[in-house]
């Protein structure tokens, strides 16, 4: 009797009070090839966290250009060119304003950086570090984007 009223506890109602994941698209930014290949990190100005930019989609641009778009007001990424592609994704939990936590699937593209500017939105808001794959790994806390970070597909 008892696993019958948590199997409908846990495929029917628990269902219907989850929020649906809300959609972000990010950035993960190179530079170099080989064993000098980098990436770039930027903190996040709620927690000071080691992320990659990103972002929310915007309207009238590609997914992987409004990730472009994330990597130059996060981190000054001027002279770059994003994969049409998601490399991959990974999901986290973003506290809102209200302080409830919103479930995110977050698209991550590949982006070829050439140039970085110093004068950029949020400069004064974000440090930003260049390393490498496997620090970057180290340095993030979500599972997936570790992974992503230490794959062949960067």
């Amino acid at each position: 009797m008892n696993s019958a009223i948590n199997r409908v506890l846990r495929d029917f109602v628990a269902p219907m009070f989850r929020r649906p994941k809300g959609l972000q698209v990010a950035a993960l930014c190179t530079r170099g090839v080989g064993d000098d290949k980098e990436v770039l990190l930027v903190t996040s100005r709620g927690t000071g966290r080691w992320i990659i930019p990103k972002g929310w989609p915007i309207r009238g641009l590609a997914s992987s250009q409004a990730a472009l778009q994330e990597a130059w007001e996060e981190a000054g990424v001027k002279d770059a060119t994003a994969e049409p592609e998601p490399i991959g994704s990974y999901d986290y939990d973003k506290t809102m304003g209200s302080g409830l936590p919103v479930p995110i699937e977050t698209l991550v593209y590949s982006v070829s950086v050439n140039a970085l500017e110093n004068d950029f939105p949020e400069a004064g808001q974000r440090e930003r570090r260049w390393v490498s794959p496997s620090e970057a790994a180290n340095l993030v806390d979500e599972p997936e984007l570790k992974s992503i970070l230490n794959g062949s597909a960067i």
